[in-house]
């Protein structure tokens, strides 16, 4: 399951449960669809905490849709993820995908207030790790 979202700051999206590769393409060519109007800086807000993690053919579409919203001007990212092994295998993704300085992981089982934190980042690149 995938949703985009446009808010304020750019856009949300959420993740959840198990994504096979045919849904994770449908996500890259909505992205892409969605981005074609975006000019000029935004964030985005990613929602992963039901996401299980994501097998190596779904990974590489995962990657190529991360560049796409660095290319189209996205300027940080903050990820709220469920588990250490969830944000281990997408902090690995934003490294190959060109992300990885401009993103910042929440633990979401830990953080009560999560989204304030992420949209924290976002908007006032208040460094959630410091």
């Amino acid at each position: 399951m995938y949703k985009i979202e446009k808010k304020p700051f750019g856009f949300k999206l959420t993740f959840g449960d198990t994504i096979e590769r045919d849904e994770m393409e449908r996500w890259a060519n909505d992205s892409k669809k969605t981005l074609i109007t975006r000019s000029g800086k935004f964030g985005v807000l990613v929602d992963m905490r039901t996401l299980k993690p994501l097998k190596p053919e779904v990974q590489a579409v995962m990657v190529e849709g991360q560049k796409e919203y660095k290319l189209k001007g996205m300027e940080r990212s903050a990820v709220a993820v469920p588990s250490a092994v969830v944000a281990l295998q997408f902090k690995r993704l934003a490294q190959e995908s060109g992300i990885y300085q401009w993103e910042r992981y929440i633990d979401a089982s830990k953080s009560e207030d999560w989204e304030k934190t992420a949209e924290s980042w976002i908007v006032n690149a208040k460094d959630p790790d410091k």
